[in-house]
C-alpha cells in the first residue's frame, strides 16, 4: 500500500470517529454556536443596529433580526465593497463569493477567515467519510483527480478578493492533493466553458483518473466529450475511476444516462456546498440523506415553506423540526449572514444523526394555476417514468406552464432533451402525469376539475439546454438549469433557439 493510501485510511478513521461525538449533542452545539456568533458580532454595524448586546435567547434574536434575503442586506454589502470594516462581521471578509443574482445582477456573499476553514474542512471530510466507509476498496488518492470548477482567478478591490466559490476553494486545496489534481491552473483559468472543456479533455483523456468532481450536468457533458473523442466508454478510458463527487442538482434524473456512458460501476458522493456555508454531505453509502453539519460555524433555522410568505413566520431550531416536512433553510453564519434566506428547501429524513434531502428552490416552483408544484415532485415523477422505460435517457428537462388559448385548456409543458427517447412517448407522458397526480393533490384536483389538461412533452435535441445556457452566458461552472418556472421565459427561449438551429 502506498504511503498516501495508508495515511488517508488512518486519517479518515481518526476524523470520522472524533466527529461522531457531536451526533448526539447537535442541539447543544447549535445553542453554543448561536451564543458565540452573537457575542462576536456585538460591535459590528449590524450588531449595533439590532442591539445584539441585549440578546440572550433565540426568542430575543427572532424579535430583533427578521429573515432576510440578499436584497435586504444589499446596503450592508455595498459598504463592505467600499472597503468599510466591521459591517456584518468583525473586520473585513477574507473573500466575497460572486454568484448570479436573480433580480438585480451579481451577488457578493462574504466569506470570513473563520468560515473559509469550514468550507475546506467539509469538502475534505466528505472524502474521508467515504474512505472510512469503504476500507476494502483501492485508495483513489494514488491516482489523478479532476475538479470541474469555475476559474480560480480572483479580483482584489479595497483589500478583499472576489471570485466564484469553486475558484476560491481552488486556492485552499490541501498540498497532499495538489500533486494529483487536474486540470492545470492555466486551463482552469479559461472563462469560456466549451474552450475550457476541450482543454480539460485533452489534459485528462490519457491519465489514470480516480475521482471526478463537479456539477452533475457538466460531469455528463465532460463524459460525452470524452466518449466522442475516444470512441470508448469512461471505464475503458479510466479503469481506476472509483468516485464521482456531485452536488448542486439532483443526481437521479441523470443517473441512467451517466451509467450508460460510464460502462461500469462507480460510487458517488453528494455534497451540499453553498457560498453561504458548507451545509451537508453524504456520510454513508447505505443510508438516505446528507449529514447536516451542525458544528460548522452555522446556526440553522427552518421555516415551513407554506408559511414563508407570512409576515412573521414561525422559525424552528434544530430540536423542533419534524421528519418529512418541507422547510426553507435559514442560515446565521460566522461570515456575517444573519437569518439569511438562501433560497433552498429541505426535508429531514433522520434525527439521529440529523440528515436532510434538498427538495428544491423557493423561487423554482410552478403554481400558475394554484397547483403549488415543487422541484422534488417533478424529479420523483421523472425518476419513476425513467425506471418504467429502461431505454429512455435524458440530458436535461424543465417544466413550464402553457396558458389557455381558444382551442384548448392550459397544461404543464415538460421540455425534455432526450439522449434516447422512450419507445412510447404517449405512455411515457401518461406515466409522468399519473405520478404527478399521486404526489400533488392540487394538480390532481385541477385535472379532475377540467381546469388543466394532462401534461404534454416537448421533445428537444440532446444539446438544447447547453445551447440555452450558453445563450444566457451561464454555460459551465456552478450554473444550473432551473427545473421549474412559473412563467414561459425559459420555455419560449428554448423554442426560439431550437427553431433557429
Amino acid at each position: 500500500m502506498a504511503f498516501n493510501s495508508l495515511f488517508a485510511k488512518l486519517f479518515a478513521r481518526y476524523v470520522v470517529q472524533s466527529q461522531k461525538s457531536w451526533y448526539t449533542q447537535s442541539e447543544a452545539i447549535q445553542k453554543k454556536i448561536f451564543q458565540s456568533l452573537i457575542i462576536q458580532a456585538q460591535n459590528t454595524e449590524f450588531g449595533r443596529d439590532h442591539r445584539f448586546h441585549e440578546i440572550q435567547t433565540h426568542k430575543d434574536y427572532v424579535q430583533r433580526v427578521p429573515i432576510r434575503d440578499y436584497e435586504q442586506i444589499r446596503e450592508y454589502i455595498k459598504r463592505i465593497l467600499a472597503g468599510e470594516k466591521d459591517i456584518l462581521w468583525k473586520g473585513k471578509p477574507l473573500y466575497l463569493s460572486k454568484t448570479s443574482g436573480t433580480t438585480s445582477g451579481a451577488k457578493y456573499i462574504p466569506i470570513s477567515k473563520e468560515s473559509i476553514k469550514y468550507h475546506i474542512r467539509s469538502a475534505r471530510d466528505a472524502i474521508l467519510y467515504y474512505i472510512f466507509q469503504m476500507p476494502g476498496k483501492p485508495n483513489f488518492t494514488d491516482y489523478k483527480m479532476i475538479f470541474l470548477s469555475g476559474s480560480p482567478t480572483l479580483i482584489e478591490k479595497n483589500g478583499i478578493l472576489s471570485g466564484r466559490l469553486s475558484g476560491i476553494a481552488h486556492h485552499h486545496i490541501p498540498a497532499y492533493l495538489q500533486r494529483n489534481k487536474l486540470p492545470s491552473y492555466e486551463t482552469n483559468c479559461i472563462d469560456d466553458w466549451e474552450t475550457k472543456l476541450g482543454k480539460i479533455v485533452d489534459e485528462t483523456i490519457d491519465q489514470k483518473m480516480s475521482v471526478i468532481s463537479g456539477i452533475t450536468p457538466w460531469i455528463q457533458m465532460y463524459f460525452d466529450w470524452l466518449r466522442e473523442k475516444s470512441g470508448k466508454n469512461i471505464k475503458q478510458l479510466f479503469p481506476h475511476l472509483q468516485l464521482i463527487i456531485h452536488g448542486g442538482v439532483n443526481f437521479q434524473p441523470y443517473q441512467k444516462a451517466i451509467a450508460e456512458v460510464l460502462g461500469g460501476n462507480v460510487d458517488t458522493i453528494e455534497t451540499y456546498p453553498a457560498s453561504e456555508g458548507f451545509i451537508a454531505f453524504q456520510d454513508t453509502q447505505t443510508e438516505p440523506g446528507l449529514l447536516l453539519l451542525v458544528n460548522n460555524g452555522i446556526f440553522y433555522e427552518f421555516v415551513e415553506t407554506q408559511d414563508l410568505e407570512k409576515e412573521n413566520p414561525k422559525r424552528y431550531t434544530l430540536g423542533q423540526i419534524k421528519i418529512g416536512k418541507n422547510y426553507a433553510i435559514i442560515l446565521t453564519t460566522n461570515a456575517g449572514l444573519w437569518s439569511y434566506l438562501i433560497g433552498d428547501t429541505v426535508k429531514f429524513v433522520s434525527k439521529d444523526p440529523y440528515r436532510i434531502v434538498v427538495t428544491g428552490r423557493i423561487q423554482h416552483f410552478l403554481s400558475a394555476f394554484g397547483e403549488h408544484v415543487i422541484v422534488e415532485e417533478v424529479e420523483k415523477a421523472m425518476l419513476v417514468a425513467l425506471n418504467n422505460y429502461p431505454k429512455a435517457r435524458i440530458k436535461e428537462f424543465s417544466v413550464a406552464p402553457s396558458f389557455k388559448n381558444d382551442s384548448e385548456l392550459p397544461y404543464h409543458e415538460w421540455n425534455i432533451a432526450f439522449e434516447s427517447v422512450p419507445e412510447n412517448m404517449t405512455e411515457f407522458a401518461e406515466t409522468l402525469d399519473n405520478e404527478m397526480r399521486k404526489q400533488n393533490i392540487y394538480y390532481d384536483d385541477l385535472i379532475t376539475g377540467n381546469i388543466l389538461q394532462r401534461l404534454k412533452i416537448r421533445v428537444l435535441p440532446p444539446n438544447a439546454f447547453q445551447v440555452y445556457m450558453k445563450s444566457i452566458g451561464k454555460l459551465g461552472g456552478q450554473n444550473k438549469v432551473p427545473r421549474l418556472s412559473n412563467d414561459r421565459n425559459i420555455a419560449d427561449k428554448l423554442t426560439s433557439l431550437v427553431q433557429s438551429v
